[in-house]
């Protein structure tokens, strides 16, 4: 069985072919964030448009690179939601003719399942049950993993997503989008203890996230403070973040008693918290995986996994006939 991934929820343009006999074959992303360097963040219309530009040109270098022609593909898996409408209409256009004109099955895919997943790659099958940390720029959920398709939201943010409080930060410090990455760069020429910044509901092992009030908590710090502390500043934030991200998971391990971890997502690409969780599974006896790194941010190969693993464990069909912006991952079905 081959599949074909396909990604465009937001503001990179992926596809890629999986195997079941080789595994993952080759995948492409495009990346818009030059394109809204200059712009400070997304602009979806810009973002639509481009994945069109793009979209067919990398197709035709998928199948060029790997010899694959498109009457070889069994299954085609593409993000149906959440995420851009505009984007997300790109690649169901692309998915939806491809499937018509050639009889292939369609599999429209939620893009937090690819990201449950995605550790699954690279590594041996990670059976479940285990716990997901999902850390991104849209998203910041634990999620209990029960089996294949069947999914629990423990907790989530009831505001701001991490990386969004990431990426706005970095906007208060005067780095260039995307800021996340850069504010953990900063960081790590600053002192961590400096500031002493909030970490909301922690009391009584709460799995729900807020950083709307840690992040206003720096703009009120910024107002008194040079550029010359801004490394201090960034490395106080991201300690509270993480601080926050790796108690609620081990709160959630204590409630739940399940000792296998997954953190995945865009932000599951931060040095520091790969390290503090590699920390606490030590101390604790859990195991913890990751995607690679080009496997944290948006990408096809992803969705092209799930997909197969969908079909593989013959698991229902999501319903959904129509790109989703919103679409809640308990929300498996029409």
């Amino acid at each position: 069985m081959i599949v074909l991934g396909i990604e465009s929820s937001c503001d990179e343009t992926g596809l890629a072919l999986y195997s079941e006999e080789k595994g993952l074959i080759k995948h492409l992303v495009n990346s818009q964030i030059d394109l809204f360097t200059e712009y400070g963040g997304v602009i979806p219309e810009i973002a639509a448009r481009d994945h069109s530009v793009k979209i067919v040109r990398i197709l035709e270098e998928l199948i060029e690179d790997t010899g694959i022609g498109l009457n070889d593909i069994d299954l085609i898996a593409y993000t149906a939601g959440p995420g851009l409408i505009g984007s997300l209409v790109v690649g169901e256009t692309v998915a939806k003719t491809l499937s018509t004109l050639l009889d292939i099955e369609l599999l429209p895919m939620n893009h937090l399942e690819g990201h449950i997943l995605a550790p699954g790659l690279e590594e041996e099958v990670i059976e479940p049950p285990y716990l997901c940390l999902l850390v991104s720029g849209g998203h910041t959920q634990i999620i209990e993993c029960k089996n294949y398709g069947d999914y629990q939201i423990l907790g989530e943010t009831i505001d701001d997503a991490c990386g969004e409080a990431f990426d706005k930060v970095g906007k208060l410090l005067n780095l260039e989008y995307p800021g996340g990455p850069k504010v953990s760069k900063l960081a790590e020429s600053g002192d961590s203890q400096r500031f002493s910044f909030p970490r909301a509901l922690m009391k009584e092992k709460n799995l729900s996230f807020s950083f709307s009030g840690l992040k206003t908590s720096v703009l009120y710090a910024l107002n008194d403070l040079k550029e010359e502390d801004y490394p201090d500043v960034a490395a106080s934030f991201q300690e509270a973040v993480i601080d926050v991200l790796t108690k609620k998971l081990g709160f959630a391990v204590e409630q739940t008693g399940i000792k296998k971890l997954v953190c995945s997502g865009g932000v599951a690409a931060n040095k520091l918290l790969r390290e503090r969780l590699t920390e606490m599974a030590n101390q604790s006896g859990l195991e913890v995986s990751y995607p690679s790194m080009e496997f944290c941010t948006d990408n096809a190969a992803m969705i092209a996994y799930a997909g197969f693993i969908r079909k593989k464990y013959n698991l229902k069909k999501y319903s959904t006939a129509y790109a989703r912006p919103r679409w809640p991952l308990g929300e498996l079905y029409d």
